[in-house]
C-alpha cells in the first residue's frame, strides 16, 4: 500500500461518526478547550515513529501483540490480545448504532435500516478485499467526510455574513477559548434548549466523591496530560492501527504515513472545531431556525434542515462513510488477532505453522470477518431496541480501564530490560483495576484514566519484576536498549 493511503485510512480509522458528530457537538455547546487532546499528537507521533514502529516492521510480526510473545511469553500476547478483541466487539455496536439513531431521529429513516446498510456493505467489501478494500476505501470516505465539513463550514459562514461577522459572534461568546479557568464556576456557553427538548432521566446530584476542580475540571495541564496518553494509546497498542504499518513497502514508508495521519489531523481538528462554532454562529443570528432537541444531534439537524440538497446530502454520506471507515477496521483487525494470535499463533513456536497453510487460514480470517460483521450488525439492532442511557455511560467508562493499562504494558517491553513475564503481567491487571475505583467512585476527569492506568501499569510492572525473578530471555532486537541498527 503507498503511504500516503496507508496514512490517511489511519486517520481516517481513528475518526469515527461518534467524532463526527460529537466535537462539533462540544464546540457548539462549549468552546475550544477540548483541541489540545487533538494537538497532543504532535509529541507523541515521534516517540512512536522512532521507539515502537521499528520493533513492529523490523521483528516481522504478524500482529502487535506477536511482538508481546517475543518480548515476554505467549500469555502476555494472548492476554493482551483478547482485550484489544473484547473492546472491538463492543465498539463495533457502539460505532454503528449512534449514528444510526441520530440519523434516524433527524430524517425520518429507520434506525435497523441504517445499521444493517452500513454493517452490510462494510462486511462485504472487508470479506472481499480483506486489509487492501478497507484502507482504499478509507482513502475515499475520508475526502468524503473531510468534503463535507468543509462545504458546511463555507455554507455557514457566507450565510451568516461573511468571516468578519462570523469571527466577531463566536469571540463575543468565548467560543474560541482554549484555556479553562478553573478558579471559578463552569460557565454555559451554549444556547438556550427549544422549549420542546427534554430533560435527561440521570440523578441530578453526582454522588462520587469530590475532587479538586484542578483535577475535574477541563484545566490546560489536563488537556495536555489526557491528551498524551489518549493519543500513545492507539498508536502503540490498537492492532486497527498498528495492521496499517505492515502494509507500506518499508519502514520509511510507514513513518511518512503516520507524519501524513499527523498532517491530517491538526487542520481537520480546527476543521471540525470551527464547524461546532459555525453551528453556534449560525443559531445565535437566526434565533428564529428550530434547533435539536439533543446536543449530540446538532449536526444532522443543522444538516437536513438547513443545507442544500446536494450539500446536504455529502454530509450526511460522510456520517455514514465516518462509522464504516471504523467498522471495517475493527472487522479486518479482529479476524487478524483471532487467526494469529489464538487458532494458530505463529511467533517463535508457532511460525512453521503460519507458514504451511496461507489459503486456509485467509478462508478462515474471512468466514471470521462474516461473523464479526453480524455480530456487530446485531448488537447494534439489539441497542436500538433498548434504553442504552446508562449502558452506554457503562461501556465507555469501560473502554477507560484498558486502553492506558495496555499502552502502558508496549511502554515497559520497548523501553525496559528488567521487566518480565510476571511483571507485565500483574501490570496491566493493576493498571485495570485501579483504574476502576478511580472512574466509578470519583469525579476525576475521564481524560485522565488513560493516563492513570498507564503509570499504574509501568510502576506495578517494574516493582513486581524488581522483587522476584523471571526466566532469562534473548532480548536482542527487542528494546530499544539491546536493538541493532540493522534492519
Amino acid at each position: 500500500i503507498p503511504w500516503w493511503a496507508a496514512g490517511l485510512s489511519i486517520f481516517g480509522t481513528q475518526l469515527s461518526a461518534i467524532t463526527f458528530m460529537a466535537i462539533p457537538a462540544t464546540a457548539y455547546g462549549d468552546d475550544w478547550v477540548r483541541i489540545t487532546l487533538n494537538l497532543a499528537i504532535a509529541v507523541v507521533l515521534p516517540v512512536v515513529a522512532l521507539c515502537y514502529l521499528p520493533f513492529f516492521r523490523r521483528t516481522g510480526v504478524s500482529t502487535a501483540y506477536e511482538y508481546l510473545e517475543r518480548r515476554f511469553d505467549r500469555s502476555v500476547r494472548q492476554v493482551a490480545s483478547g482485550l484489544f478483541v473484547l473492546f472491538q466487539l463492543g465498539r463495533m455496536g457502539i460505532v454503528l448504532y449512534l449514528p444510526s439513531i441520530a440519523l434516524a431521529t433527524v430524517t425520518g429513516l429507520d434506525v435497523v435500516l441504517c445499521i444493517v446498510l452500513m454493517g452490510a456493505l462494510a462486511t462485504a467489501y472487508t470479506v472481499m478485499g480483506g486489509i487492501e478494500a478497507v484502507i482504499w476505501t478509507d482513502v475515499v470516505q475520508v475526502v468524503v467526510l473531510v468534503g463535507g465539513v468543509l462545504l458546511s463550514v463555507g455554507t455557514i459562514v457566507t450565510t451568516v455574513g461573511g468571516p468578519g461577522e462570523f469571527l466577531r459572534v463566536a469571540h463575543a461568546a468565548g467560543k474560541f477559548e482554549v484555556v479553562e479557568d478553573t478558579s471559578r464556576p463552569p460557565e454555559d456557553k451554549s444556547l438556550p434548549s427549544p422549549a420542546s427538548a427534554t430533560r435527561s432521566e440521570r440523578p441530578a446530584v453526582d454522588t462520587r466523591i469530590a475532587v479538586p476542580p484542578w483535577l475535574g475540571r477541563n484545566a490546560l495541564w489536563l488537556m495536555v496530560v489526557g491528551g498524551l496518553f489518549l493519543a500513545l494509546a492507539p498508536y502503540t497498542s490498537d492492532q486497527t492501527v498498528v495492521q496499517r504499518y505492515m502494509t507500506t513497502p518499508d519502514e520509511a514508508s510507514a513513518a511518512r504515513s503516520l507524519w501524513l495521519n499527523f498532517w491530517m489531523t491538526v487542520p481537520t481538528a480546527l476543521a471540525f472545531f470551527g464547524f461546532g462554532t459555525a453551528l453556534y454562529v449560525f443559531y445565535a443570528t437566526n434565533p428564529e431556525a428550530v434547533r435539536p432537541q439533543k446536543l449530540d444531534w446538532v449536526v444532522p439537524w443543522f444538516v437536513v434542515t438547513q443545507l442544500p440538497p446536494g450539500v446536504a446530502g455529502l454530509v450526511i454520506a460522510g456520517v455514514f462513510a465516518a462509522a464504516m471507515s471504523s467498522l471495517d477496521s475493527s472487522m479486518n483487525s479482529v479476524a487478524t488477532a483471532i487467526v494469529n494470535d489464538f487458532v494458530e499463533p505463529g511467533g517463535q513456536s508457532g511460525r512453521k505453522a503460519e507458514q504451511a497453510n496461507p489459503a486456509s487460514r485467509l478462508r478462515l480470517a474471512r468466514w471470521l470477518t462474516v461473523l464479526l460483521g453480524v455480530v456487530g450488525t446485531g448488537v447494534a439492532v439489539a441497542l436500538a431496541k433498548s434504553e442504552i442511557e446508562y449502558l452506554l455511560d457503562a461501556y465507555m467508562g469501560v473502554v477507560g480501564l484498558f486502553g492506558g493499562a495496555l499502552a502502558g504494558l508496549f511502554a515497559v517491553a520497548v523501553f525496559t530490560t528488567r521487566t518480565h513475564t510476571t511483571g507485565a503481567c500483574v501490570g496491566l491487571v493493576g493498571g485495570t483495576l485501579l483504574t476502576a475505583p478511580v472512574r466509578w467512585t470519583t469525579q476525576v476527569n475521564g481524560f485522565l484514566h488513560g493516563a492513570i492506568g498507564f503509570a499504574t501499569c509501568v510502576l506495578v510492572a517494574l516493582a513486581v519484576s524488581r522483587l522476584t525473578r523471571g526466566e532469562p530471555r534473548d532480548l536482542t532486537g527487542l528494546t530499544v536498549h539491546t536493538n541493532s541498527s540493522e534492519r
